[in-house]
């Protein structure tokens, strides 16, 4: 669907093969939550928790559940899974990110740079010598793409981002501002007179339709190369250190910090401010959630946890207490068992 806001009920329902009830011909002109959706807005209803706002929403239509429809007297698209419809309309309301094709001449670019159709290289840009920029590559202010960088078709790279030498990204992804790729990682050794530096030999490798954060770190490869596979997705502040693997499809939440050489299978979700130890294995299909900490590999599919909950500081302190007291305890109740 190429033509722009605003469109009809019933062209956004074929968009995303929603069945529709109610006004057809509703003319939508963008999105909205239901507390605050206006008239000529669509809302989506797929979390119980906001039922209350579904019979006082002012949107023009709501995508829902089939077993919501009775709850909602207005416009309705009806799907099986509310929450993708929305997403998948995102894109129809964002805009277009890229720019117009063309290079800023304060741009600074390698004379032996090869360069695709249809790119656009914002102000500042520093691209240096053996670089690849495919076609319809977008390079917002600030970029810094170093020596023998290969950035595949159509992919985005949002202002001052970082790509070092030998870093290569796939077609249709995303890096956001901040972000650094290649960076060296966390290598030294002792020595009687201090660290010494491990020289990080490898680079990184990103495959398609990666979005990395707003000021994610990629740290290239003590050897070998760290791997982004295909459809992987990064959130803000992110730490993946040199040499991991992460597997397609995997997504993983800020502050998440993932240690050298470990390997994570695909379809995996790392929620937020998790720590993986290094030289692990998780397998596929792995769900960790908030502030787990992995010290150990997962071998089996599943959702692991091991944060602590919040409680009231008076009885979170208890609880402490009782915490470390837990072992004399497990003591005494084996001897009692005797």
């Amino acid at each position: 669907m190429d033509s722009p806001a605003p469109y009809s009920l019933k062209q956004l329902a074929d968009y995303i093969d929603a069945d529709i009830e109610g006004d057809k011909d509703c003319m939508i002109d963008g999105l909205g939550t239901l507390k605050d959706a206006q008239p000529k807005q669509l809302a989506f209803y797929a979390n119980s928790r906001y039922k209350n706002y579904l019979a006082q929403t002012s949107a023009g239509g709501v995508i829902l559940r089939s077993s919501e429809r009775n709850a909602y007297a207005g416009n309705k698209l009806i799907m099986a899974d509310p929450y993708l419809g929305y997403a998948r309309l995102t894109a129809l309301f964002v805009g277009d990110a890229a720019s117009s094709p063309a290079i800023h001449p304060t741009a600074t670019i390698a004379g032996d740079v090869k360069l695709g159709a249809d790119i656009s290289i914002g102000p500042n840009v520093v691209i240096e010598g053996g670089s690849v920029i495919g076609s319809g590559v977008t390079l917002f202010p600030g970029c810094y793409i170093g020596k023998n960088v290969v950035i595949g078709d159509d992919t985005i790279i949002y202002a001052n981002a970082s790509l070092y030498d030998g870093v290569s990204l796939g077609q249709h992804c995303i890096v956001h501002s901040g972000a650094v790729i290649g960076s060296d990682g966390f290598g030294f050794a002792p020595s009687q007179d201090g660290w010494q530096k491990i020289y990080q030999l490898g680079s990184v490798e990103i495959g398609n339709g990666v979005e990395v954060g707003a000021n994610t770190t990629i740290d290239r490869g003590a050897l070998g190369n760290t791997v982004i596979a295909d459809g992987v997705k990064i959130d803000n502040q992110v730490q993946v250190a040199h040499n991991v693997e992460i597997g397609e499809q995997t997504a993983i939440a800020a502050a998440a910090a993932i240690a050298g050489s470990t390997v994570i299978g695909k379809r995996c979700t790392i929620a937020g401010a998790v720590g993986i130890v290094g030289h692990l294995a998780i397998v596929d299909d792995v769900h960790v959630t908030a502030m787990t900490m992995v010290t150990k590999s997962i071998l089996h599919s599943g959702s692991y946890s091991s944060g602590v909950p919040m409680n009231e500081t008076r009885q979170w302190r208890k609880n402490a207490v009782r915490f470390n007291q837990l072992d004399s305890m497990a003591r005494q109740l084996k001897l009692t068992k005797k």
